[in-house]
């Protein structure tokens, strides 16, 4: 089967689940579907062979199954998945936020662009729209104040009028396009710079907000906000790990127990994870927020050597301002950046909240009446109450392990299942108890394990692969725990359903073996060739007489008067070159002479001449 039927296939189970959730009163996402649909196939307990094309048979299996899961919405592992994957379509790193945010800028003012760098304006009128085209832009690019007010038109005009009148407008139009476009980014910049210059000085800046103050306010209510809701959160994970570990002492689940121990275990992993989420978002609510405090001093410093240099003086030289203006509109923009990143950050919060299932799966009445008489410690305290029991490196010489002293940078390490103890999850089946570093990380095929006991380190130690090979088998049967305990290496055989390559199957094995190659420069370093080196020595020896005899020599001149006004000349001329050329060839015949003898011209008696020609010419034939 190709690929392109392979990947009709999937989308067509995808389709169909989705359709029958829907005709229950359930509308799902693609995304959520597809991926419980791998969480089905990997799991153990449905045989699923993906070594073999599923058949009718398995196809239908696996819809109802997966329709099944997905519509239990009382299911604390589906409300945990369903956070997941909203969160993974709904947060973005702020880096890659700003960019798109960019993009969408450039991408709206696109077709603008091309008709101001594209104009060929010739009559007034037409100069008139390409002027009122560029403030428009300048308006929309700046995002300082509705781009329909009449008040914010006029403040860009006359700003823009200041720094590009329309007399440069012929000189514009000659640019080429790219120099077009850089000059309109400058003049929004500048342009941008004036109007804020303007607000601070009370004389202008009408319809532009006030975002240090929104901002001052803002950011510490995010971060209380999600303080709050973290300190829930925490509270909910340490109550319910407290309740796990007194049934696990108690081996089994009693009668009367308002919950089974499974769904209580489910429900601590929907906390974990919620927790997760929550303190990577205070981490960039508190990266965004040191942020914030740096842009405000660096623009309030700004407008301060603006003020300065605008007011000391009657004329100012543009060399001297225009960058000062360009500063602030970049400063400005940064605020603006950041406030969209916290306005992006505070609205996952109360996204993440329909998700929750531990607060509702026990009321406060019954978890106070369940934890009646027992204590509940904090991570903070297991990690306390843990830290003298370091792991004694004599007694596992055969295992490399880290220290806080000894490790650089070892609060930085990446722990694997986000720092959970990997012992007490496969002994107390899915119990999830927080590792202490201090204790000991172990260090195994370039991965490092953190342990809740120095005795939960020693016997993990000693059979590593095979307890992490009983973490896997558990995420399969429990798929939260993939993206909770960051298993995605293990698990890196899960093809998106838009990738599938091998006809029906959902699984492909992993590549163990790939040919590689690698190429490196063959002089990796700079060319540096001595043309002075000797490596004969007995030739430096030669040299160093020479020169030491030099200076016993004596160098003489003379010059003459007949010499001393000429100087060498020298010219260089190409030589002829022989060359001949063929023409008509001699030739002769060997034929008698004529010769005729005239006889008695002279000489004569008579007083008339009687001459006689005589014919001397031989015969031919002779």
């Amino acid at each position: 089967m190709s690929s392109t039927q392979a990947e009709s296939v999937i989308r067509k189970i995808i389709r169909e689940i989705a359709q029958t959730c829907l005709s229950r009163g359930q509308t799902l996402s693609e995304t959520l579907i597809a991926f419980m649909v791998k969480a089905v196939v990997l799991d153990p307990r449905n045989h699923f062979n993906v070594d073999r094309t599923l058949t009718k048979q398995d196809v239908q299996k696996l819809i109802e199954l997966c329709v099944d899961r997905l519509m239990d919405q009382a299911s604390p592992t589906l409300n945990t998945i369903k956070m997941q994957v909203y969160f993974d379509m709904n947060y973005t790193s702020p880096g890659e936020f700003v960019e798109l945010q960019q993009k969408v800028l450039q991408s709206r003012l696109l077709s603008l662009s091309r008709e101001i760098t594209d104009c060929r304006a010739q009559t007034r009128e037409d100069l008139q729209g390409l002027y009122s085209k560029i403030v428009s832009y300048v308006m929309q690019r700046s995002n300082l104040g509705p781009a329909t007010d009449i008040t914010t038109v006029r403040e860009t005009t006359a700003a823009l009028q200041s720094v590009f009148p329309q007399s440069q407008l012929a000189t514009f139009m000659a640019l080429l396009k790219q120099d077009k476009e850089k000059q309109l980014t400058q003049l929004s910049l500048i342009v941008s710079g004036i109007r804020l210059f303007n607000k601070d000085s009370k004389k202008g800046g009408e319809g532009i907000q006030n975002l240090p103050a929104i901002l001052s306010e803002a950011v510490p209510a995010a971060v209380a906000d999600t303080e709050r809701e973290l300190a829930g959160a925490q509270r909910l994970a340490w109550q319910y790990t407290a309740l796990l570990e007194k049934i696990s002492e108690q081996d089994t689940g009693r009668p009367e127990d308002p919950v089974q121990p499974d769904l209580l275990k489910q429900a601590l992993y929907n906390t974990r994870q919620h927790e997760a989420f929550l303190k990577f978002i205070l981490a960039d609510v508190i990266l965004c927020a040191k942020e914030v405090s740096q842009l405000q001093t660096d623009l309030t410093t700004r407008m301060t050597l603006l003020r300065d240099a605008v007011h000391s003086n009657n004329t100012v030289p543009t060399a001297q301002v225009f960058p000062h203006f360009s500063a602030v509109s970049s400063l400005w923009a940064g605020l603006e950046a950041e406030m969209l990143i916290l306005s992006m950050l505070t609205n996952l919060l109360p996204g993440l909240r329909p998700f929750l299932s531990a607060p509702s799966l026990l009321s406060p009445e019954q978890m106070e009446l369940l934890l009646h008489g027992l204590q509940v410690p904090t991570d903070t305290h297991r990690s306390t109450a843990t830290t003298e029991e370091r792991v004694v490196v004599s007694e596992m010489r055969s295992c490399e392990w880290c220290f806080p002293e000894s490790t650089t940078n070892f609060e930085s390490v990446p722990l694997q299942y986000k720092g959970f103890c990997g012992l007490t999850l496969v002994k107390k089946n899915g119990l999830l108890l927080p590792g202490n570093p201090d204790i000991g990380v172990l260090k195994h095929k370039e991965k490092y394990y953190a342990f809740s006991s120095r005795s939960a380190a020693y016997e993990f130690a000693c059979r590593a692969d095979e307890y992490s090979a009983a973490v896997v088998e558990m995420a399969k049967r429990r798929p939260e725990l993939i993206q909770l305990l960051q298993l995605h290496q293990e698990f890196a055989s899960v093809t998106p359903y838009s990738e599938m390559q091998s006809g029906q199957k959902l699984l492909v094995k992993v590549i163990s073996k790939s040919d590689a190659s690698i190429q490196t420069e063959i002089h990796p370093l700079e060319t540096n060739l001595v043309r002075s080196h000797e490596w004969n020595e007995w030739e430096l020896r030669r040299k160093a007489i020479k020169l030491a005899n030099l200076r016993n020599k004596v160098t003489r001149s003379m010059q003459t008067d007949l010499s001393h006004m000429r100087r060498h000349n020298s010219s260089q001329t190409f030589p002829p070159k022989d060359a001949s050329s063929q023409t008509k060839r001699d030739g002769e015949s060997n034929v008698p002479k004529p010769q005729v003898y005239l006889c008695g011209l002279r000489g004569g008696t008579s007083a008339a001449t009687n001459m006689t020609k005589v014919d001397l010419t031989r015969a031919v034939d002779e």
